[in-house]
């Protein structure tokens, strides 16, 4: 079993930054990617960033020049520096796993972008 622990949301002033971590730990062996996801209310969930264990990097297109993702393998940790933040970026962001063929989703963490 796999567990995924995030922390780092709360709420922030709009151009505000946060940072979120989420951190793996149990029955590791291969990690192909790591990333994260949100979903705000009445919305489907979407990606935000992925990075692989190669450190391929992907961002969702909201996000690009504003978001940075970076990964410690030897921690099995994901960072999302989350910089110039909106009103629209409010949601509860995921922490997600990939292990072939497993995926292990977080609990999830708030994140609110509000005056």
């Amino acid at each position: 079993q796999v567990q995924l622990v995030e922390s780092g949301g709360g709420l922030v002033q709009p151009g505000g930054s946060l940072r979120l971590s989420c951190a793996a730990s149990g029955s590791i062996s291969s990690i192909n990617a790591m990333g994260w996801y949100r979903q705000a209310p009445g919305k489907e969930r979407e990606v935000v960033a992925t990075i692989t264990t190669g450190r391929t990097i992907s961002y969702g297109g909201s996000v690009k020049g504003r978001f940075t993702i970076s990964r410690d393998n030897a921690k099995n940790t994901v960072y999302l520096q989350m910089n110039s933040l909106k009103p629209e970026d409010t949601a509860v962001y995921y922490c997600n796993l990939r292990m072939n063929p497993y995926t292990y989703w977080g609990q999830g963490t708030q994140v609110t972008v509000s005056s």
